[in-house]
């Protein structure tokens, strides 16, 4: 996809037009399919440990943190659908931080995606290895076994060209929501009052605490930001599709809060699988395989994709002169970027043998990507505060959104660092000549991203 260069602080406009838009008549999605995939974009295989990890940090209080993200929410899409039914662009965040900021800027962003992606595809990994060991008996060493055959199995897959199809993507996130929802189900009886209290035994930064990791499944509305352009007529479907999407998470997230503390008690902040715990109180031993299964297929969907995108905007980054020229070979439609998966590969290799000695835990990983993954949403906020009209009640709601988003960032302690480093990285590459392209060569930019959680490439075509 395209992104369109029309700001006047451009200081290098493209030397031809970019590609006019497809009539809406050659756009697919609706009410329905816009809908599924928002919904697959923002649920993602990190559920399947969240309500653990915030049980940990806060106990009975993580409820306020699920709620106050939600209630975050609501704006953040508000103003992202906005800023899609006015630029409806696979770009997403990149062609609105472009056009706001300038190129600069929207190449920080895509280094704030390439570097997050070693440590969320390790953490996805992780995940399906702590279910699956869960099920067979197997110690921490059995789930780092597990975690680096799907890491291996996903990075053999696309070095191999092969990426999901949208319909197993939708697929894995109808599987998903099942999940939750009998989850919910399932842990309804069990509810005690008693599990509520004491509400906040660890005070009010407790629950800065858990919105840190939490952030961690709320980044999908930036990746469904890249459908804006896939619409019939975005300025119609946005805002329902939107709406409709906010319920479904709504009542899937905060049943699972309410269900993982109410049933669970002190031990939901102890299991490394809370959803095979809340199935288990109706159907006993039989979720243990059940719940492996599913969050094996989900932890390999999530990374594949991961995969397949970074290492397109990786390629993009170079061909665009934001990283190394190398990395640019096999950027173009029909071909693998195989030298950007395999600095990913190096990434992961990294992430993954820490991980396995124990150094840093899942919990480590989620905020650090969630780190990354905030400073992406705070500068498409921002972008909205320069390109939407201003003191308007989405205008305002921005103001708020990108406050809450910022007090996240402030309470991710050292993994802040994280950000400020890759936005240096950013501008070494663009600032030395050696990387860049020669003028004359230079091609009308197509600025990449990638879609998170169950999402595709933009930019290119998936096969199952």
């Amino acid at each position: 996809m395209t992104v369109q260069r029309t700001h006047p602080t451009d200081p290098h406009p493209s030397p031809s037009p970019p590609a006019p838009a497809p009539p809406f008549s050659a756009r697919r999605l609706g009410i329905g399919g816009g809908t599924a995939l928002y919904v697959g974009a923002v649920l993602g295989p990190g559920v399947l440990a969240l309500p653990a990890l915030a049980a940990a940090a806060a106990g009975p209080a993580s409820i306020l943190a699920w709620a106050v993200l939600l209630a975050t929410s609501v704006p953040v899409a508000a103003c992202f659908a906005a800023l899609g039914a006015r630029f409806p662009d696979g770009g997403g965040v990149a062609t609105y931080v472009h056009r706001a900021f300038g190129p600069r800027a929207a190449a920080t962003v895509g280094w704030w995606f390439y570097g997050s992606v070693p440590v969320g595809v390790v953490a996805g990994a992780w995940i399906g290895g702590q279910y699956t060991a869960a099920a067979a008996g197997w110690d921490r060493t059995g789930a780092a076994a597990v975690a680096a055959l799907v890491l291996a199995a996903a990075f053999a897959a696309n070095c191999r060209g092969l990426h999901l199809s949208s319909r197993v993507q939708l697929l894995l996130a109808g599987l998903l929501a099942a999940l939750l929802l009998a989850a919910v189900i399932a842990a309804a009886p069990h509810l005690r009052t008693a599990h509520f209290t004491p509400f906040m035994p660890g005070g009010w930064h407790s629950v800065g605490s858990a919105a840190g990791v939490l952030f961690f499944g709320f980044v999908g509305w930036e990746a469904a930001s890249h459908l804006s352009a896939e619409f019939a007529d975005p300025g119609r479907d946005l805002p329902r599709v939107t709406t409709l999407t906010l319920a479904v998470v709504g009542v899937l997230y905060l049943g699972l809060a309410v269900a993982t503390i109410g049933a669970l008690g002190p031990g939901a902040a102890t299991t490394g699988t809370p959803l095979t715990a809340l199935l288990a109180l109706s159907v006993g031993d039989a979720a243990r395989p059940v719940a492996a299964v599913a969050a094996l297929f989900l932890s390999f969907g999530a990374v594949n994709t991961y995969l397949a995108g970074a290492a397109r905007l990786g390629a993009a980054l170079a061909r665009d002169g934001a990283a190394p020229r190398r990395l640019a070979r096999g950027g173009a439609p029909g071909e693998v970027p195989r030298r950007s998966l395999a600095v990913l590969a190096v990434g992961c290799a990294v992430v993954g043998a820490v991980t396995a000695t124990g150094a840093a835990g899942l919990d480590r990983l989620m905020r650090a990507t969630s780190t990354c993954l905030a400073a992406v949403t705070l500068a498409g906020l921002l972008a909205a505060l320069t390109l939407l009209p201003r003191r308007t009640p989405l205008w305002w709601a921005a103001v708020g959104s990108a406050a809450v988003t910022s007090a996240v960032l402030a309470l991710s302690g050292p993994l802040l660092l994280i950000p400020p480093v890759l936005a240096v990285v950013a501008l070494c590459f663009q600032a030395f000549p050696g990387f860049r392209k020669p003028q004359r060569s230079r091609k009308p930019e197509r600025f990449q991203t990638f879609r998170t959680h169950e999402g595709t490439a933009s930019g290119e075509e998936s096969s199952g």
